[in-house]
């Protein structure tokens, strides 16, 4: 199916999705006909404006550019909640419809035709805050078979899934590298996704990560976002900012005389865009010494079973972003093995972050971003 097509299908189903909460509460709010025709409005703005998240990337022009994204990215997480409100509120009446009475329909139709974009704004407002406060810092401890005593208390800060793009500038990225260099970790993971747009146009919000300090270095792996955006440019503006980017490989680290692998993997869509770069943690291990800890940063953490096939002992992903907000965090499953925090795939432990920053719309609800503090631990 080709591009045009696909987005004028996509295009009609928001619409008619937009046609359906329109006709579901407008009628049943105890307001003029003058409100309901601005609620009208309203919804006709979020239908228009949606579309601006992801196009507004075409107009050159600032400031006119970032307003559109952020108009069509808070429209987008304001219709996702009216939305989902909508159905519960339909439901529920689809009950009431077989037992209560017709007083008790009626006046629970009006005042939840009400509550639902009351409570939509609300969540829109409260999630817009949680996204855009700086990620706090989860700790996180990791037990560890064979670990050689002086990689016990081994620190990993992991930050990923940040997105700097049309909202998320170079002030967010500097809060994070501030909070990330005050862990004082002996090594930085950086996950993938980190922007969302062209090196040209990116280059300056992304220049805080070149403040990245840890005794080991910043490593860097690829996320699909980086694909979209051109992983070659990307790649190359990463080193220039000083991480160490590893596609397919590995360095050996010398911590007070203990040895410790990190290995790193493309995106595990990569080869749909780079078949050379196809993701593959069995290379990314090849030729590293036996008997030693083995770190693999991938993005996605449904590289871990290709990771538990090689030999890893932990993996370090993101890209679900835990879901993000209620109540898409229930659907990541049907994607991905592992949706947020310390899970164990046999001998291997897989960590997902839920992500530094957010995509899409500025929302977090129930799913906090998170800088992470990844301690190693023996086990047992």
């Amino acid at each position: 199916m080709r591009l045009p097509s696909l987005f004028l299908i996509v295009m009609a189903l928001v619409g008619a999705l937009h046609g359906y909460i329109g006709i579901r509460l407008l009628p049943d709010l105890p307001v003029s006909g003058t409100w309901r025709l601005a609620g009208a409005g309203m919804l006709t703005a979020s239908f228009l404006l949606m579309p601006m998240s992801v196009a507004s990337r075409g107009v050159r022009q600032q400031p006119l550019s970032d307003i559109l994204a952020w108009a069509g990215s808070l429209f987008m997480g304001l219709f996702s909640s009216l939305l989902i409100l909508t159905l519960i509120r339909d439901l529920v009446l689809l009950g009431m419809a077989l037992s209560a009475s017709d007083p008790a329909f009626t006046r629970f139709a009006v005042r939840s035709a009400v509550a639902v974009p009351v409570l939509a704004v609300l969540a829109t407002l409260i999630g817009l805050i949680n996204a855009r406060r700086r990620a706090q810092i989860k700790h996180v401890e990791v037990p560890i078979d064979g670990l050689p005593d002086a990689l016990h208390g081994f620190v990993i800060a992991q930050i990923t899934d940040i997105h700097v793009g049309p909202t998320i500038k170079r002030r967010y990225l500097d809060a994070i590298v501030d909070a990330v260099n005050g862990i004082g970790a002996d090594l930085i993971a950086v996950t993938g996704d980190v922007v969302d747009g062209n090196v040209r146009d990116l280059a300056h919000h992304t220049q805080p990560l070149s403040r990245l300090t840890a005794r080991h270095g910043a490593f860097f792996v690829t996320g699909n976002h980086e694909y979209y955006s051109g992983a070659p440019a990307w790649t190359a503006e990463m080193r220039r900012l000083g991480l160490i980017v590893l596609v397919n490989g590995h360095n050996v680290l010398d911590h007070d005389g203990a040895l410790l692998v990190i290995a790193g993997v493309p995106d595990y869509s990569a080869h749909h865009f780079d078949p050379a770069e196809r993701s593959d943690p069995a290379a990314a291990i090849r030729g590293a010494p036996e008997g030693l800890p083995r770190i693999l940063l991938a993005h996605q953490p449904r590289s871990a079973a290709a990771a538990a096939e090689a030999g890893f002992h932990l993996q370090l992903s993101g890209h679900t972003h835990g879901g993000q907000f209620w109540p898409w965090n229930h659907f990541v499953r049907l994607q991905q093995p592992f949706i947020g925090g310390l899970d164990r795939l046999g001998d291997l432990w897989v960590y997902t972050s839920r992500g530094t920053g957010y995509w899409g719309p500025p929302k977090r609800l129930g799913v906090p971003s998170e800088i992470t503090r990844i301690r190693l631990i023996p086990a047992g």
